[in-house]
C-alpha cells in the first residue's frame, strides 16, 4: 500500500491525557535541525507558528507491516504532511507565519520527504530528543526507536496556544486546524504581499 493512502481499518487512538500539560505553556528554548540547511527554536518566532508532531515516514520502497498498522495513531505520517501542504496557501490567510513538521528522524531522512512529496515547508529533526524531553511529549517505542506520538501544536508568541492529540485520521490534521483558525477572534487575513513573505519563511526557515 501507497505512504499517501492508509488503511480505513487502523484503530483509533485514544486521549489518554498525555498532553494536557502543553496548553498554555511557554515553548521551551530548544533549537532544532531543519531541511532547509539552518536550525529552528521555535520560541523565538513571532506570530503563530503551526508545528505538526509525526512518528516516521516510511522510505520509498519500505514495507508497511501489519504489526506498524496495528499501533493505534502510528500509520498516516505521509498523509498528515501532504494536508498540510495541500492547505499551505489557505493558512497564509489566516496569519500564520510558519508551519514545521516534527519527528525523531535525522535531517537527510527527512529531506528525501520532503522532496518526494513536494512540501512547501521545513521538517525539524528532534532525533536528540531535546523538544520531546522538555515538553515531556507522549512517545511509543518502534525496533528500538523512540517515536513522538502524532500531535500538533499552535505556538503564538512562544507559547503553547493550542494543542490538537490525538490526531486522527492523519489526513484530516489540516483541515482540524483550519477549523479552529476560522472561529479564532483575532485572526487576521494577510495581503499578497504578506503572503508572499509569509510563504519564503515557510519555505526557508
Amino acid at each position: 500500500m501507497a505512504h499517501t493512502t492508509f488503511p480505513s481499518d487502523i484503530p483509533r487512538p485514544e486521549d489518554d491525557g498525555a498532553c494536557d500539560h502543553l496548553t498554555g505553556l511557554q515553548f521551551p528554548s530548544v533549537s532544532l535541525p531543519s531541511t532547509a540547511g539552518n536550525s529552528v527554536d521555535p520560541s523565538k518566532l513571532s506570530s503563530l507558528t503551526i508545528l505538526f508532531c509525526y512518528p516516521r515516514t516510511g522510505a520509498p520502497n519500505e514495507t508497511i507491516t501489519d504489526e506498524w498498522n496495528s499501533i493505534p495513531g502510528a500509520r498516516g505520517c505521509t498523509p498528515q504532511a501532504c494536508s498540510f501542504r495541500d492547505a499551505a496557501d489557505e493558512f497564509l490567510t489566516y496569519g500564520v507565519s510558519h508551519i514545521f513538521g516534527a519527528s525523531t528522524q535525522d535531517t537527510p531522512y527527512q529531506q528525501e520527504v520532503r522532496e518526494r512529496v513536494h512540501l512547501p515547508y521545513q521538517l525539524l529533526s528532534d532525533e536528540k530528543l531535546e523538544m520531546q524531553e522538555a515538553l515531556n511529549l507522549p512517545t511509543f517505542d518502534w525496533q528500538g526507536k523512540k517515536l513522538i506520538k502524532r500531535l500538533t501544536l499552535a505556538i503564538e508568541d512562544g507559547v503553547i496556544v493550542r494543542v490538537w492529540y490525538p490526531v486522527f485520521p492523519p489526513n484530516e490534521s489540516a483541515s482540524e486546524v483550519l477549523k479552529w483558525l476560522r472561529t479564532k477572534p483575532e485572526r487576521r487575513n494577510l495581503s499578497t504581499r504578506e503572503e508572499n513573505e509569509t510563504m519564503r519563511n515557510l519555505q526557508h526557515r
